[in-house]
């Protein structure tokens, strides 16, 4: 029997729908999208079925994305957050009838990506009665109070056996297909989560909360839209927070590998530390992160701040400050202010002013490059000769309460780097190396002090000695019950970190309890280091199981690098070999006479080292520009114009020069990078899965991926490079997009080849990609590390992702890489990314002196001086259930607040 409905005779909801499921049996309902909606009409009715209720719906998610168990969930979690559903009104109820539905069992929902069959615009159900008689219906009706009682919908409806099977027929196909997966769990959890959500009115409140970091993290952009924090990160959060609520406040250095997402950790630190005071927040980074800094705390965090370009204060809106001279620099618009290290180390009249202010919170990102410069032959252990940023640092660790230093390498060459670091954290705090008497920080007894947590010296023996060791700074009480009871018998506050006891002083029961901490490797266990040295090393997070989950704390992501063997160099012929032959000439005949750094000396053989494009266009300039300085041919990090100090080129000089520009003028021969990369895209199928495709320079970038648009006609080629140059290529033509806009269809995988330069190598997230070309290897190790961190990165959908490093052989890179290749492995292995200082054997090689290069080798520690003594433990810390959250709008008002 049919029967047929319209809203406009009548109400669908009261003569269908209710009417229907009152004592049903069991209800199956093809959907639309999954929305919470689906509880705002009849809600009594499902929740009085006797038996099961089964709901098929759309999804915005590819194939692609429901491949595995783990990226379904995923990718279901992003939509559910990314329809934001805490933003409805009054949500209480009804969620709360939902979650009780989904978590016992009764309702199963199940989700299909709309590629699958295209977008479900055929809505249907089949209603099982009371006395289990079945009845269907078909219409446009979707599961929202808008379409059964506001839209204009029809309906019909069809009790026939021969119609009843034939919408089970299509629910049970749907239902079943392999593409369709279940409600992820934290959909689920998220819905009990907002049936209780409270708001928070205004920061003065949040303060007084005992879940105050969960309450600002819960809702956050990077938690809904970004899959969340792993564990390692709120650990680190957690912690620096509860230490900055404490009178001496936090003082760490988070010295995690690439990766693993320590700009985030930082910015959501500061976030917390903002909020809680009333300070500003300082963040000093190298130039080329500035504006990374900036939109990661805009999009991640809804964090507005503002940047100093060098000039004048620009907002997270691109809205400028005028400037009326360098005392603007403490008038920033927002209340965190971002900073590049350029104008520190430059000695900027800026400086002044910013040592005048008191700050919250200060972070320094790359805070190894903070160094002093008396290194070897037992130089580095006097009194430090800093360079300015060291110095710099020195003198505002004194005007914050707390302050926060990044790098995944604290140290470079020796030991006492982190020395220099912990040094920085020490002024005007006791905490860290204990007050100005302490030995731990006398320079002279530095040596002694590293010696002692390496465990090259053991003390077993409690005495004189030992006790100033221990006592200052003196372990706070959580670490050890013995500590504890020392604490509670000397009157000591938990901000007391010098136990004023002298040796001859101490009670009998206390030398025995504190001689019993030396067996249990005291300075191996409980030294200053560990203490503010936050190191987790992507093995260890891959290896060690949360015990909430029975799941390793990170997602292993195997790296396969490609071109590494000797015959994997790519040959130069011809005109090409004689090309370089050439370069190699010319920069050698400069060396003799540049008295600059090693930019001038190795320019030509940079270049063409990265694509023979490169190096054309780097010859053409300097034939006809020499004389200009050269300042469009440095690095996109470069902070200052570097000048030539050499003013005309000699006659030999020109004539190589010229005679490198004609062999690659007379070449007719394709750049063999270019056929490798073409060779990985087709015959290795590295596009199926996609690929970003790095260079150092922009004519390499550009030549790449306009070359790779004609190669694969309809396929969209990204270029992602530094100013406005970023866009997109199709067939050979270009056409300008913003960043953003590239970054949302890498994402949406609407591109999957991306040519970048190393502006994309920082701030860019690349987790749909599962493939990296290196067109050419920086000689700063750094950089390298931080292309690979794009793909190896936390999110990334891949298992296995892989890498090709290429090289011409017989070049600059190939004997470096010949040189390196033995050491590369440990090098990594002990220090977790290559050291900066290894960018000085690139220029050594370039200019000819081998033993030079092989002396900065050697130099490198076999041993890492800490193996992993300061790898912090990572613990579950449950933000997700929070259901009590700060306004957003006024947590955005707080910090749009300028400073005073």
């Amino acid at each position: 029997m049919i029967n047929r409905y319209s809203s406009r005779r009548e109400s669908l909801t009261d003569s269908l729908l209710k009417k229907k499921l009152i004592d049903a049996q069991s209800y199956d309902r093809i959907a639309g999208y999954f929305r919470s909606s689906i509880f705002e009409v009849a809600g009594e009715e499902l929740e009085n079925i006797s038996g099961q209720i089964r709901v098929i719906c759309n999804s915005d998610l590819s194939v692609e994305d429901v491949a595995t168990a783990k990226m379904a969930q995923s990718a279901i979690r992003k939509e559910w957050c990314e329809y934001k559903p805490e933003e409805l009104p009054n949500p209480g109820r009804r969620f709360e009838k939902l979650y009780n539905l989904l978590s016992s069992g009764k309702m199963e929902v199940k989700v299909l990506p709309n590629e699958r069959f295209g977008l479900i615009h055929g809505k249907a159900g089949v209603i099982t009665l009371s006395d289990g008689s079945r009845t269907s219906f078909l219409g446009s009706v979707n599961e929202s109070e808008m379409a059964w009682k506001l839209n204009y919908e029809l309906m019909w409806e069809d009790s026939s056996p021969e119609g009843v099977n034939w919408v089970q027929d299509e629910f049970n196909a749907l239902w079943t297909d392999k593409t369709a997966i279940p409600l992820a769990d934290f959909v689920i959890e998220d819905i009990k989560r907002i049936a209780n959500r409270t708001v928070i009115d205004d920061v003065i409140s949040w303060r007084e909360e005992d879940n105050a970091t969960s309450s600002v993290a819960v809702e956050l952009p990077v938690f809904r839209e970004q899959l969340g924090l792993w564990e390692h990160q709120k650990y680190f959060v957690d912690l620096a927070f509860r230490e900055h609520k404490q009178s001496y406040g936090a003082r760490f250095i988070l010295a995690d590998q690439v990766g693993l997402g320590k700009t985030i950790q930082l910015a959501m630190s500061a976030q917390l530390m903002a909020l809680y005071g009333d300070k500003p927040v300082l963040i000093i980074v190298p130039k080329t992160l500035i504006w990374q800094w900036q939109g990661e705390l805009d999009t991640l965090l809804d964090l507005p701040c503002a940047v100093w370009n060098g000039k004048e204060w620009v907002d997270e809106n691109g809205l400028k400050y005028p400037n009326r001279g360098n005392q603007d620099i403490s008038k920033c618009p927002r209340r965190i202010g971002i900073l590049s290290q350029g104008l520190i180390v430059s000695q900027s009249p800026i400086i002044e002013h910013l040592l005048n202010k008191e700050y919250e919170c200060i972070i320094v990102d790359e805070a190894h490059r903070a160094r002093r410069q008396n290194f070897g032959n037992g130089k580095e252990y006097h009194s430090p000769e800093m360079n300015n940023l060291y110095k710099f640092l020195m003198q505002i660790s004194t005007r914050t309460k707390s302050i926060l230093l990044a790098t995944a390498t604290p140290i470079q060459l020796y030991p006492v780097e982190l020395w220099d670091l912990m040094n920085i954290l020490s002024q005007k705090n006791d905490s860290v190396l204990g007050s100005k008497s302490a030995l731990w920080r006398k320079p002279e007894r530095v040596p002694q002090g590293l010696d002692l947590i390496m465990g090259k010296v053991t003390k077993e023996f409690f005495d004189l000695e030992n006790w100033d060791w221990i006592r200052n700074p003196f372990p706070p009480k959580y670490e050890d019950a013995t500590f504890a009871s020392v604490r509670s018998s000397n009157n000591m506050n938990d901000d007391d970190f010098v136990l004023s006891k002298g040796y001859v002083e101490l009670l009998p029961k206390e030398r025995q309890r504190i001689g019993n901490m030396l067996t249990k490797k005291f300075f191996a266990n409980f030294n200053p280091y560990i203490r503010h040295v936050i190191r987790r090393e992507r093995k260890y997070l891959e290896d060690t199981i949360d015990p909430n989950t029975n799941e390793p704390f990170l997602k292993k992501i195997e790296v396969i690098l490609h071109g590494e063997d000797d015959d994997e160099a790519l040959t130069l012929t011809g005109y090409l070999k004689q090309a370089y032959e050439y370069a190699e000439e010319f920069c050698n005949e400069i060396g003799k006479r540049s008295k600059s750094s090693g930019f001038l000396k190795t320019l030509l053989l940079k270049r063409i080292g990265s694509s023979i494009e490169a190096g054309k266009n780097t010859g053409y300039k300097m034939l006809n520009e020499w004389n200009t300085g050269l300042s469009d041919l440095t690095d996109e990090e470069d902070e200052v114009r570097i000048d030539s100090d050499i003013k005309n080129l000699t006659e030999v000089e020109s004539l190589l020069l010229n005679n490198y520009v004609k062999a690659l003028e007379s070449n007719e021969a394709r750049d063999p990078k270019y056929d490798k990369t073409v060779e990985l895209l087709k015959d290795e199928k590295w596009l199926d899965k996609g690929v970003i495709i790095f260079s150092q320079y922009f004519d390499t970038a550009r030549w790449v991926a306009e070359g790779l648009s004609k190669e694969f006609n309809d396929e969209p080629i990204g270029l992602y490079a530094g100013g406005s140059k970023s866009g997109v290529y199709l067939s050979g033509s270009f056409k300008k997009k913003e960043k953003e806009e590239i970054k949302h269809a890498v994402k949406t995988r609407d591109i999957k080849v991306l040519v970048g330069t190393d502006s994309a190598s920082e701030g860019l997230n690349l987790q749909t990609l599962g493939n990296l070309i290196n067109i050419d290897l920086p000689w700063n190790p750094t950089r390298l590390e931080q292309r690979k961190g794009r793909i190896q990165r936390i999110g990334q959908l891949n298992d296995t992702v892989h890498i090709y490093n290429m090289r011409y052989k017989d070049s600059v890179e190939d004997r470096v890489h010949h040189l390196l290749s033995s050491r590369l492995e440990s090098i990594y292995s002990v220090f977790g990314q290559l050291p900066d200082v290894l960018e000085d054997v690139w220029i050594e090689i370039a200019v000819g002196d081998k033993a030079k290069a092989l002396e900065i080798i050697d130099s490198v520690p076999k041993v890492h001086p800490f193996e992993n003594r300061y790898n912090m433990g990572v613990e579950h810390i449950d933000w997700e259930t929070c259901s009590r959250v700060l306004d957003k709008k006024e947590k955005r008002k707080y910090f749009e607040q300028s400073w005073k």
